[in-house]
């Protein structure tokens, strides 16, 4: 039987994309029909890292001898990846469905439809092989979660830089103020040779190093997944061959003993929360930075950091099979496709709006936001559409994070898109779920924020 009746149509329709049908209503449809059975079957996860922590994620799907019982395997098969992008795992048990256990192990194997994450989890994450076990709901580990402080210290001369897909930012900070910052557009994810990535990373250093007396410690941040400085996966080095990864994997270890100082990197999603938890003075923060792709991160209640991975640019939003698909991860609706740049070329078309060809991805997305504030219709629409996705998709990370605030930003945001995206969400959050917008504030960087920035909340990584 079909998994259409899944699919719930949201209230609020993207104006470009009245297909798209949000990962949160279906889900909350799924959970509702199994618990009208009057026997849900519990179902639960456990993802455990390669350091031994476990995350454990609990639901219920329909009682096997259901006639629609099939819809757990799409419903689990969609609850899993965003759980792995969210969270990360290199081991994976379900418990309490053996069916739900055997399909997504054939999902994960070694030409199923999730290989892909299977690779990128087990042999480049966490270097262990990926396994699904199936198991009871009794033998699935227990939670074992590790949380720890993350920058903050902003006494000295530091160095703090943001490596983006489209353009790299570093600021020159004496104890917390920045005194010189900078933004250079370059196109990384096209470089093949790993000495282009050393060469235009020492160049901003040196920049930002020639404006202080000295250098006592440098941070960075950038797209990918970093572990003690090294970069497992970035999107950055997509074009360096695997044979040389090798060179860029270690490189900001190298730079760091190069020049005899504390460098510490994290994934940039980290940092965007990272600022915006310093900026509020408050914790529970969730950020979302809207760039070449969609970046997260999360500062917990008590103003730690997991161990988590927040590659919220891979977890599903959408789950209309007929979504657009990334072309990494060959998956469908997720949410790079939905919170960056790849949405506004995407929607482009639809829109009536022209963009460039053999232009950068920023100058491309320039001219689409130059035609929205001239007023373009089409380009409005873009933007507007994009706060739908933002107001459903919020909704769906609510269901995984606890969380006071809400920071967004990124070069999507920037000009008049910025206020149309907010607004479009904020609707969405109050007529859909009342609940949150009674919890959560959804906001744009202040003028605080913005000063601290991403670059300089990345400064206070290293503790000296």
């Amino acid at each position: 039987m079909s998994n259409s009746w899944i699919l719930t149509a949201p209230r609020i329709q993207a104006p470009l994309e009245p297909e798209f049908r949000p990962a949160v209503l279906a889900n909350r449809t799924f959970r509702n029909a199994a618990r009208a059975t009057g026997n849900p079957r519990p179902l639960v996860l456990g993802l455990q890292r390669g350091d031994g922590s476990v995350s454990r994620y609990e639901t219920v799907i329909l009682p096997e001898d259901h006639p629609q019982a099939k819809a757990n395997l799409f419903y689990a098969e969609r609850l899993l990846k965003f759980l792995l992008w969210q969270r990360g795992a290199c081991k994976v048990y379900v418990g309490g469905s053996e069916p739900v256990g055997q399909y997504l192990a054939e999902c994960y194997k070694e030409g199923g439809s999730r290989a892909f994450d299977a690779t990128f989890m087990g042999e480049q994450v966490y270097e262990h092989p990926f396994e699904v076990i199936c198991c009871t709901v009794a033998q699935t580990p227990p939670t074992r979660e590790t949380t720890r402080p993350l920058g903050r210290h902003l006494e000295g001369c530091r160095i703090g830089f943001d490596l983006g897909a489209s353009d790299r930012k570093v600021s020159a900070v004496i104890d917390g103020e920045a005194v010189y910052s900078e933004e250079v557009i370059w196109e990384p994810r096209k470089q093949t040779d790993p000495k282009y990535h050393y060469e235009e990373v020492m160049a901003s250093i040196r920049t930002a190093a020639s404006k202080m007396p000295r250098v006592d410690a440098i941070g960075g941040s950038s797209a990918g997944v970093y572990i003690n400085n090294r970069a497992m996966v970035a999107s950055l080095f997509r074009g360096i061959p695997i044979e040389r990864f090798g060179e860029v994997k270690d490189m900001f270890l190298r730079i760091g003993q190069e020049l005899g100082v504390p460098l510490v990197i994290v994934n940039d999603g980290e940092v965007t929360a990272l600022a915006g938890s310093m900026s509020l003075e408050d914790n529970g923060v969730l950020g979302i930075a809207m760039g070449s792709s969609e970046a997260g991160g999360y500062v917990t209640l008590d103003g730690n950091i997991t161990g988590w991975l927040n590659e919220l640019a891979f977890c599903p939003i959408d789950y209309n099979p007929e979504a657009s698909v990334d072309e990494w991860s060959n998956d469908y609706g997720v949410g790079a496709r939905y919170f960056s740049q790849q949405c506004v070329f995407r929607l482009a078309e639809r829109a009536g709006l022209e963009l460039p060809e053999g232009v950068t991805d920023a100058e491309k997305l320039k001219v689409a936001q130059d035609a929205l504030h001239a007023g373009h219709e089409g380009a409005r629409k873009i933007w507007e559409s994009i706060g739908v996705y933002l107001g459903y998709g919020l909704a769906h990370y609510a269901e995984f994070y606890d969380l006071r605030h809400v920071l967004i930003l990124g070069r999507c945001t920037s000009g008049d898109g910025g206020d149309i995206i907010l607004n479009g969400a904020m609707d969405v959050i109050k007529r859909e779920f009342p609940e949150i917008a009674d919890n959560v504030n959804i906001q744009l960087p202040d003028e605080k924020s913005r000063r601290v920035g991403q670059s300089i909340a990345a400064a206070s990584l290293p503790e000296l």
